[in-house]
């Protein structure tokens, strides 16, 4: 019996070994991210991604967010076709416009979100008047400054 016990500290001790060595080479050889960023990296543009503000604001329940979309087929169809001709080929909405937010609740629509210009802007509250009706569209979209 004594000789099965000496065999089996070293089965036992030697993987347990190797499974802590192994562990302790993995934690050794990571690699710090923060020295592979980009040269061209700068504040501004992480600055310019910081919608803390913006969310602060979204969170009062006063403003509307895609969560209030209205589930009903005529809400619905409504966004979708409003989305739709936003983003069709027919038209030269900047990648940003195309990206609003189109919320529509009990037949009205809301527009959130950047724009570049006035002039998109207005494009899109037309567009979306047109597919909505004149008094079912709330115009919240703002237009982007250039720092």
């Amino acid at each position: 019996m004594k000789l099965k016990k000496q065999n089996i500290l070293p089965c036992v001790a030697i993987p347990l070994f190797l499974l802590i060595a192994g562990c302790k080479e993995k934690t050794d050889s990571t690699v710090d991210n923060s020295s592979l960023s980009s040269p061209n990296t700068n504040a501004t543009a992480t600055a310019d991604a910081d919608n803390s503000g913006k969310n602060v604001r979204d969170r009062d329940h006063a403003q509307l967010t895609p969560g209030d979309q209205g589930n009903s087929d005529a809400d619905r169809d409504v966004t979708r076709k409003v989305r739709q001709t936003l983003v069709s080929g027919t038209n030269d909405y900047s990648m940003t416009a195309k990206n609003v937010k189109i919320i529509t609740a009990n037949g009205k629509v809301t527009l959130r979100g950047p724009v570049n210009n006035p002039a998109e802007k207005m494009a899109i509250v037309a567009m979306a008047k047109t597919v909505a009706g004149d008094n079912n569209v709330e115009d919240q979209l703002e237009v982007k400054t250039n720092p």
